[in-house]
């Protein structure tokens, strides 16, 4: 952005975690730019729309970053902002990935309402997550779990573990810090998988 440019707009997707990272770059770049405006402009997309499919089952990641992506062609943003981990590897042409934020806490989340651990687990509990890689480290450490697909946005998946349906699910401890929530009062960290056992949810 040139110090001449007063409109810049950045595409974001709607969610309160989304939003707070947009928030956070618009806020960044009013710092160094005070004399410009900087909007944002939130909208949907496919992978918010369609959450009773797994995403590898759908398209994949890009389905998180189309609408913002068409944005931008259509010169309704300037930028977008996302999490790296929903960015596809590739990115199409004319995109690239300009600016790398500095980076939150990187560990995987445990958060159950009665199990302090996946090690406290009984035998078959049900694990929520909409991360393959999760998916297999917790297959590889607990064979016998029964891993569930956990679609949705992080108070739509707090709100289903809150209905039992998961006995725990593993999140970014990222987002439930960036988003200060209640339970993101990290104990001590595990080493096994990377994940951090945080405060029970009641």
């Amino acid at each position: 952005m040139t110090s001449t440019s007063k409109l810049l707009r950045i595409a974001s997707r709607k969610s309160r975690l989304a939003l707070w990272q947009a928030e956070h770059v618009q806020s960044r770049l009013k710092s160094h730019y005070p004399e410009s405006s900087v909007d944002i402009i939130a909208m949907s997309t496919e992978g918010d729309r369609v959450l009773d499919r797994a995403l590898y089952e759908i398209g994949g990641k890009g389905l998180f970053t189309k609408e913002l992506e068409l944005a931008l062609l259509r010169g309704d943003a300037e930028i977008a902002v996302h999490s790296l981990k929903d960015v596809p590897m590739t990115l199409a042409e004319p995109f690239c990935l300009a600016v790398v934020m500095e980076r939150e806490d990187p560990r995987d989340a445990w958060v159950s309402p009665g199990y302090s651990s996946i090690h406290a687990l009984p035998e078959g509990a049900i694990v929520g997550t909409s991360s393959l890689r999760r998916e297999a480290q917790l297959k590889t450490f607990r064979p016998d779990l029964r891993i569930q697909p956990l679609r949705g946005n992080l108070d739509t998946r707090l709100a289903k573990l809150d209905r039992g349906e998961f006995d725990g699910i593993v999140l970014a401890a990222a987002g439930l810090k960036r988003l200060g929530s209640a339970i993101a009062s990290p104990s001590t960290a595990t080493s096994n998988l990377c994940y951090q056992p945080l405060a029970k949810r009641h």
